[in-house]
C-alpha cells in the first residue's frame, strides 16, 4: 500500500456526489478569463517543477473521460477563488460599477414592460432619472461594493436565476439521457461533431471494425448512432452491413414466434409463479418516470421477461432482471423520435415501430444476460463471487476503507448485493446507466469484470463519508 499522497493521485477525490446543486456562474459572479485579464495578475503564482506523469492506469482513463455523466470539476471554486485574490482591484471597480449599470437597464425595462400602454411615455421620460440617481454611481472602495450589492442581494439572486436557469424547473430521471441535442437543448459542440462524424464514417463502411468501434465508443457514444451501435457490440448485428437488414428481418421474426408458441402459457400450472412474479415486478420498475406505468409499455416488458424466462430454465425470472430492459428499450425509442422520452406516449407510434422496439430490446437484454447469467441461477454463485472479488480489490486500493467497514461489521454483501444484480441501476439516474452501459459494451467482459472497478470507484469517491459514520445502517446506505 502507497501513502494518502499516492491515492489522492490514483482517485479524484471530491465532495460533492450526483445530484448536488453547483453554482450558476453569471453577471454576479463571471467567471475569471485569463485571456483578458492575464496583464493585471498582480502576484503570479511561481512555476511549479513538473512532476514526472504516471501511466494511466485503464480505470484512471475511464474516470477522466467518463466524467461528463455524473462528475463536475471539483477545482473550479478554488480557481475562480484564486483568480478573484489575484486581480487588480481596477477591476473589481470596474465589474461592481456594471453590473450595477446592467441591473438599473433590466429594472427599467421590467418597469417599462409592466406600465399600461397609456403611461407608457410618461414612465420613458421620469423613471431613467431616477434609477441613474439611485443606481449608477462610482464605486469608491470595496466597502460601497458591499453596502450597494447588499441592498439589492435577494432581488439580483432572482434576477440571475431567471435569466441562467433552464425553464423546466425539475429535471427528470430521464432527462438528458443521450447527451441532449434535442429542442431546448445547447447546440452540438466542435468536439461532439467530430465525434459524430467519425462513428457515421465507421458505421458506413461496409464492414465495420469492431475493434476500433469499441475503441470510440468507449468514451460515450453519441445519442444519433448510439442504436445501431449497441446492436453491433452486443452482437445482436453483424458487421457485414449488407447483411444487417435480413438478420434483423428474421430475428424479429423469430422473437414473435416465440410470442405465439410460449406467451398464451403464462396462466398455465407451471409458469403461472414466473408470470405472476413479473407482473408485479413491472409496475416497480422506474415508478417516478411516466413512460414506464404507460399499459403498453408494461405489456412490452411483460412479453419480453415472460420470453426469456421460459427460455432459460436455469434461471428463470428473477427479481431485478426488469430493470436491464429499461436502457435498451429506451435507447431504440430514440431510433424514431426526437423528443424527450419521459414524458413521451408509445401509442403514437406505428405498430410496426414497437414491435421493432420490442424484439430489438428482447434480443440485447439476452445477448447481456447470457455474459452473466451465473448471476441468477440457484443461489446466485455469480454474485457471490462478485462480491468476494470486490472485497479484495477494496482491500488493495483502500485499505483503511476497507478496515473501517470490517470494524463496524458491515459486510460487503449486505450493500453491494443490489449493486451486481442490478449493475447499480437502482444508485444511478437512468441517463447515467446508459453513459455507462456505452463503456460496459465496449469492454470485452465489460457487464462481468469492469463492473467491479466501478463499484470499488463508488466506495473509494466517497471515503470520506464512510470512514465518518459510524452507524451501521447508514453505512450500508452510503
Amino acid at each position: 500500500m502507497s501513502g494518502d499522497s499516492n491515492k489522492k493521485q490514483f482517485w479524484k477525490r471530491s465532495t460533492r456526489v450526483p445530484g448536488s446543486i453547483q453554482h450558476v456562474y453569471g453577471a454576479q459572479h463571471p467567471p475569471f478569463d485569463p485571456l483578458l485579464h492575464g496583464n493585471l495578475m498582480t502576484n503570479p503564482k511561481p512555476q511549479m517543477t513538473p512532476l514526472k506523469p504516471k501511466k494511466p492506469t485503464t480505470f484512471q482513463e475511464f474516470e477522466s473521460i467518463t466524467s461528463d455523466a455524473w462528475d463536475v470539476g471539483e477545482d473550479d471554486d478554488e480557481l475562480l477563488a484564486m483568480a478573484a485574490q489575484n486581480l487588480h482591484t481596477e477591476v473589481v471597480m470596474e465589474t461592481a460599477n456594471k453590473v450595477i449599470q446592467n441591473h438599473s437597464k433590466l429594472q427599467e425595462q421590467q418597469k417599462h414592460e409592466e406600465q399600461p400602454l397609456t403611461d407608457q411615455k410618461s414612465t420613458e421620460v421620469l423613471e431613467p432619472k431616477s434609477s441613474m440617481n439611485v443606481d449608477i454611481r462610482m464605486v469608491k472602495s470595496f466597502s460601497d461594493v458591499h453596502i450597494m450589492m447588499t441592498d439589492r442581494q435577494s432581488e439580483k439572486v432572482s434576477l440571475q436565476r431567471q435569466q441562467s436557469l433552464p425553464l423546466q424547473p425539475v429535471i427528470p430521471l430521464v432527462a438528458r439521457m443521450a447527451d441532449q441535442n434535442t429542442s431546448g437543448t445547447p447546440v452540438m459542440t466542435e468536439r461532439e461533431a467530430f465525434r459524430l462524424d467519425k462513428f457515421k464514417q465507421l458505421l458506413a463502411g461496409p464492414n465495420t471494425d469492431l475493434d476500433e468501434l469499441r475503441k470510440l465508443s468507449w468514451s460515450g457514444i453519441p445519442k444519433q448512432v448510439r442504436p445501431i451501435t449497441w446492436k453491433l457490440l452486443s452482437g445482436y448485428l453483424p458487421a457485414n452491413i449488407e447483411r444487417r437488414e435480413i438478420i434483423l428481418h428474421r430475428k424479429r421474426e423469430e422473437y414473435f414466434g416465440f410470442i405465439e408458441q410460449y406467451y398464451d402459457s403464462r396462466n398455465d400450472e407451471n409458469h403461472q409463479d414466473t408470470y405472476r412474479q413479473i407482473h408485479i415486478d413491472i409496475p416497480r420498475t422506474n415508478p417516478l418516470i411516466p413512460l414506464f406505468q404507460q399499459a403498453s409499455v408494461q405489456e412490452i416488458f411483460e412479453r419480453i421477461l415472460f420470453i426469456w424466462a421460459i427460455r432459460h430454465p436455469a434461471s428463470g425470472y428473477v427479481q431485478g432482471i426488469n430493470d436491464l430492459v429499461t436502457p435498451f428499450f429506451v435507447v431504440f425509442i430514440f431510433e424514431y423520435i426526437e423528443e424527450e422520452v419521459e414524458n413521451f406516449d408509445v401509442s403514437s407510434l406505428p405498430e410496426e415501430v414497437l414491435r421493432n422496439i420490442e424484439a430489438d430490446s428482447f434480443w440485447c437484454m439476452s445477448k447481456l444476460l447470457d455474459g452473466i447469467q451465473d448471476n441468477y441461477t440457484f443461489a446466485q454463485p455469480g454474485i457471490q463471487t462478485k462480491v468476494t472479488a470486490l472485497e479484495k480489490l477494496v482491500s488493495r486500493i483502500d485499505e483503511q476503507v476497507h478496515r473501517h467497514l470490517q470494524q463496524y461489521e458491515v459486510q460487503y454483501m449486505q450493500f453491494t448485493f443490489r449493486w451486481m444484480n442490478n449493475l447499480l441501476m437502482r444508485e444511478l439516474p437512468l441517463r447515467c446507466t446508459i453513459r455507462l452501459w456505452d463503456t460496459y459494451q465496449s469492454e470485452p467482459e465489460g457487464f462481468s469484470h469492469f463492473h467491479l472497478y466501478v463499484c470499488a470507484a463508488f466506495l473509494v469517491r466517497w471515503r470520506k463519508e464512510i470512514l465518518e459514520e459510524k452507524d451501521f445502517q447508514v453505512t450500508v446506505s452510503c
